[in-house]
């Protein structure tokens, strides 16, 4: 091969996270991001801290909260990253596909950690610690003031997007029914209770309530398993609210075609089938490249004599108002003129003055005869498929002669002779005797049946 003298080293893992970072650092948007992702680095430790002075679980199943907040910093820095790239040839839809993994893995890491405090939860109630509540109810406002406030404070696109688009989580129905009975009441709520609110926030708010709880009831009644009841409801929560933004994550990046956008694709194909000299649409097939972001293809079939250009441009023309990227491929109607050429015929068929023309009797005493098993038909029946005396039974058929001498061809010489010698032996529709002839155009057939080269009958 070629010996690149000065060939440039190959970046390593970290050296291109790095080069990368310094790219989403020179933004200033992201600067603030970076500030809350330091605090909540700082705010994660001294939680950490406190759960381990205070035994309590429930805590550290309020701790995990934040370091999901963590997780949507980076995901929010993902989606700055992703604006400033443009496609390349390794990723020509672009890197949206890479903020759609960021939530995923990140739902998905909360959901293993409250399945860690399930199990956690499960073995403290077998042998239950004693719980000390001097730093509990601190660590629980300091938790929550710092969630609420980075929720509120940064604009996470990827996530305010999955929010919305994902179906309720158990959480906010019963909050939702909640919500509509205390609007009932109070009409000036509904503009903050409903339709629904923001999951996060709702889960901030439930799992802060819970360990209020926690605290009072360990402090009247030193009532410790409390602490257990409420890590279980603090993780199940969480597990409800991060599972349908899973499944719906999920789904894009599986290219699945999203369930609200069906029947506009179907309005929009069948305006397209019927645009002028277009005959047929057909592998359609479109998928989520994103959020909110709609990837399609689809194949047009149209007329040889239609444009091709103002076909394609009225079809993405239609198909643009929903599908961002859209890659339409127009091709021609491929139907084949029938040809009368044919494979060339021997000049001894065609030569009419070799052959002569011999009226043959009619073929209705046959007509009861079933031509491929040699027995009676009904008159009734239909005639089968390959019948060779249908539909033109009733037409005498002839018989092309050649009076012209010729071999076999295999080296043998036969001697010419008349077709009356060959109806002579036998030969013809069984039950109809040797007056029954055949229909032939072959010249250079053996002139003899049933005998041997020296003319003695065959056994």
């Amino acid at each position: 091969g070629t010996i690149h003298l000065f060939r440039k080293s190959q970046r390593s893992l970290v050296g291109k996270l790095t080069h990368e970072f310094r790219l989403v650092a020179a933004d200033r948007r992201s600067w603030k991001i970076l500030l809350f992702g330091a605090i909540n680095l700082i705010c994660i430790g001294f939680l950490l801290m406190w759960c381990s002075s205070t035994n309590s679980i429930a805590l550290t199943a309020y701790t995990y909260l934040t370091i999901f907040d963590l997780f949507s910093l980076v995901t929010c820095l993902i989606s700055y990253w992703v604006m400033m790239k443009k496609p390349s040839p390794v990723y020509s839809f672009g890197f949206e596909r890479f903020e759609v993994l960021a939530v995923f893995a990140s739902t998905v890491l909360a959901q293993l950690g409250a399945l860690f405090i399930l199990k956690e939860s499960v073995e403290r109630f077998l042998e239950q610690p004693e719980i000390h509540t001097g730093r509990l109810l601190v660590g629980t406002f300091v938790a929550l003031f710092f969630n609420l406030f980075t929720m509120l404070s940064i604009k996470n696109k990827p996530f305010a997007y999955v929010s919305e688009a994902a179906s309720t989580s158990w959480l906010q129905e019963h909050v939702a029914d909640l919500s509509r009975s205390i609007c009932g009441i109070i009409p000036g709520l509904s503009s903050i209770f409903l339709p629904r609110m923001n999951p996060f926030v709702l889960i901030d708010i439930a799992g802060a309530l819970a360990l209020c709880i926690t605290y009072m009831l360990i402090e009247i009644n030193n009532y410790f398993a409390v602490d257990t009841a409420s890590a279980i409801a603090i993780a199940l929560m969480t597990f409800g609210t991060m599972y349908p933004m899973s499944v719906y994550s999920g789904k894009v990046l599986l290219q699945t075609t999203p369930p609200h956008v069906i029947g506009q694709l179907d309005k929009l194909l069948r305006e397209v089938s019927t645009l002028d000299g277009v005959l047929e649409v057909r592998n359609e097939h479109f998928w989520t490249l994103g959020f909110g972001t709609l990837a399609g293809s689809v194949h047009v079939r149209i007329r040889r004599d239609a444009n091709e250009q103002m076909v394609l441009a009225h079809v993405t023309n239609r198909l643009y108002t929903l599908v961002s990227t859209l890659t339409v491929q127009i091709f021609k109607d491929d139907w084949i003129r029938p040809t009368l050429s044919s494979v060339p015929i021997a000049n001894n068929i065609l030569n009419l003055s070799d052959h002569h023309i011999i009226p043959m009797p009619s073929l209705k005493a046959a007509d009861n005869l079933n031509p491929v098993t040699s027995t009676p038909a009904k008159p009734s029946s239909p005639p089968p498929e390959f019948a060779f005396n249908t539909p033109g039974k009733n037409v005498s058929p002839v018989i092309l002669l050649n009076t012209q001498t010729k071999p076999y061809g295999l080296g043998f010489n036969h001697g010419s002779a008349p077709y009356s010698s060959v109806l002579s032996q036998g030969l013809g529709i069984p039950g109809m005797g040797a007056a029954q002839g055949f229909r032939t155009g072959f010249a250079n057939v053996p002139s003899r049946y049933g005998t041997n080269a020296r003319g003695q009958p065959r056994p």
